[in-house]
């Protein structure tokens, strides 16, 4: 790496940064020379963002593995694809002199589910919903399709007592306004993270 220094971090906004690239012209360039060799190591890159202080600029790239596929993105991983990507940073001849840091990470609990590969990727999660012209469902992601999520929702009973489920309720993606993964320490547990994150972000 000859002028790139490649760390694996977490997004501690967990939003992913989503949307930097449609807005930034130099990273939706990036994005499109860095996508094919994500792609080839079987991840999804979900964005791209470079933040500039003074000459010095950090890219900051966000990758999440494919949406048929559970769990979360390794430690290993992370760092195997910081090197790929600074390698074709390094060789890019449309970079600019100033030097700049890569920041690879994954995304984290806090990112809105606001995407179809979002809820395929939170299955068997508990989830908050907001619907449009509801109220809220808070439940159990059931399955994901074309048309929207299958919820198994959790009914409220009295404190102490285990939560019961309902009916499983089928919620188009146009009545979704926003949704969001719930932290279960026991799902926590049976992913191998660490107590506190409840999403595929990793630190070096």
């Amino acid at each position: 790496m000859s002028n790139a220094e490649a760390t694996a971090s977490p997004d501690p906004t967990g939003t992913g940064r989503t949307g930097s690239a449609t807005h930034n012209p130099e990273a939706a360039r990036l994005r499109a020379l860095l996508e094919p060799s994500v792609l080839a190591n079987r991840l999804y890159l979900e964005d791209v963002e470079i933040n500039v202080a003074g000459s010095h600029r950090v890219v900051h790239v966000v990758v999440d593995l494919p949406q048929e596929e559970t769990g979360g993105v390794s430690l290993d991983v992370i760092a195997d694809i910081s090197k790929v990507l600074s390698d074709v940073l390094d060789s890019d001849p449309s970079m600019d002199s100033r030097p700049y840091d890569l920041e690879v990470s994954s995304p984290g609990v806090g990112r809105p589910l606001t995407e179809p590969r979002h809820w395929h990727r939170a299955k068997g999660r508990m989830v908050k919903v907001n619907v449009i012209q509801g109220e809220s469902v808070t439940g159990r992601i059931q399955s994901v399709d074309g048309g929207g999520v299958t919820i198994v929702p959790e009914i409220a009973v009295k404190k102490g007592m285990k939560p019961r489920q309902g009916d499983p309720v089928k919620l188009p993606f146009d009545r979704i306004r926003s949704g969001k993964v719930e932290i279960e320490f026991s799902h926590l547990n049976e992913d191998g993270l660490e107590t506190g994150h409840n999403g595929p972000s990793e630190e070096a």
